[in-house]
């Protein structure tokens, strides 16, 4: 069984009921976003987490990455950024990691955190062909599969899988002439792969048992975008939107099964581009959730790119998009440490709690409200308390000690807030 087949029964899941609760919403409602695939909620039968729903209707949700390369391989930390994401809001986590002990590692995250966790396949297949003296172009197809199912009876939640690049599409790519070229890890092993072997994407190929993996141990597919554009100049070309027309076909595909899937998307996009790239993917993947990786509105602000992101987030998430992948300011530039973490996830949870807002979400405004009446009651506690990173203000609060707590050393007894609050 998985969460939507029960959802087209009638069947109202523990799940179900506990996003209704969260969300503030009637569980029919999760219920019919469910049948319809337009809400998914990840969750593996094999293991236990805290229940987390994603789409329409649904307050937006974030993803944090972590995980280990082949050059930088430090367990203990990454398990730290895992536990430090959850800390500060992350509603599930994703395990990168291409280091030699990538599936101890997988193991132990699956263990220390209780949010759905994600991983890339294709990683672990790529990982485990080198270690053998091979080229990714020499993988295994069937290795593919041997992952998948590995990681799903291990509990697994979520799995990006790049079944939209076809051999068709390579053709499109090589003529396309993009500055970036295919900066996706697992679009590329997937592309040089078909390229070099001269045959169809297995993940294509062999969808239907790609299914029937996934129903099995309900895994969400997270049908991966390896076209996105890696840069402001390759954004919403023909080999972006061809492979979004496929992927929708896959999520039909996916959704007469039974089994839960949602769509990546983009990546770097100009602002003005955000918007149409949203209604675009919810019309061609018939409402599927969105999860975006930023979008990233800027190309010139490495080490900032925490904020360009959280930026294109609100946008996208305003406008269609359901689960934003923060962004850190390491993007681009090396592996996260522990305080790049915490400034990604809260700089997407800014992003999460804007779109939020302006969609009108009662649990949004309510918190905003809270803050407003705190602000007025010069409720100090109140207000970190509601913050989304309660330590950093009351840093700066403290920096300057005065006598009267009706003020902050911005205005001082000049505060406007003071002056007239017994007027208006």
């Amino acid at each position: 069984m998985t969460q939507m087949s029960e959802a087209i029964k009638g069947n109202i899941t523990p799940q179900m009921e506990a996003v209704a609760e969260y969300e503030r919403m009637e569980v029919n409602k999760i219920l019919h976003g469910l049948a319809n695939g337009t809400i998914v909620i990840p969750k593996n039968i094999n293991r236990d987490t805290n229940t987390c729903g994603i789409g329409a209707g649904l307050t937006t949700k974030v993803n944090a990455n972590i995980g280990s390369s082949s050059k930088i391989e430090d367990l203990d930390l990454e398990l730290k950024k895992a536990k430090l994401a959850v800390e500060y809001g992350a509603d599930t986590v994703m395990d990168l990691s291409t280091g030699p002990k990538l599936n101890e590692f997988r193991k132990s995250i699956l263990n220390e955190i209780d949010v759905p966790l994600g991983t890339v396949p294709i990683y672990e297949a790529g990982v485990h062909t080198l270690n053998n003296n091979k080229e990714i172009i020499d993988m295994d197809k069937d290795l593919f599969f041997k992952v998948i199912e590995s990681q799903a009876k291990e509990g697994v939640d979520y799995m990006t899988l790049h079944c939209g690049i076809t051999k068709e599409i390579i053709p499109k790519i090589q003529n396309q002439k993009r500055k970036m070229g295919v900066v996706s890890r697992g679009g590329t092993f997937l592309a040089s792969w078909i390229l070099h072997n001269e045959c169809e994407n297995p993940l294509y190929e062999n969808y239907d048992y790609l299914l029937e993996i996934a129903y099995e141990y309900d895994i969400t597919l997270s049908l991966g975008d390896g076209l996105r554009p890696g840069c402001l100049h390759d954004a919403s070309d023909i080999p972006q939107i061809q492979e979004l027309i496929t992927l929708g076909g896959l999520v039909k595909r996916a959704q007469e099964e039974k089994v839960q899937v949602m769509v990546e998307g983009p990546g770097h996009i100009p602002l003005n581009q955000i918007k149409a790239n949203m209604e675009v993917q919810k019309t061609l993947c018939h409402g599927a959730p969105f999860y975006v990786l930023g979008p990233i509105p800027t190309d010139i602000a490495p080490g900032y790119d925490h904020i360009t992101s959280a930026i294109g987030g609100a946008i996208a998430a305003s406008n269609g998009a359901d689960f934003l992948c923060y962004v850190t300011p390491a993007e681009h530039l090396s592996l996260p440490s522990l305080e790049d973490v915490k400034e990604g996830v809260i700089a997407t949870k800014i992003a999460a709690e804007v779109a939020d807002v302006s969609l009108g979400l009662e649990k949004a405004w309510e918190k905003e409200n809270e803050m407003s009446q705190a602000r007025r009651d010069f409720d100090w506690d109140k207000q970190f308390e509601i913050a989304l990173d309660s330590s950093k203000p009351r840093v700066y609060k403290d920096k300057c000690k005065i006598d009267d707590n009706e003020m902050c050393a911005m205005c001082g007894e000049y505060c406007a807030v003071k002056i007239a609050k017994d007027d208006f």
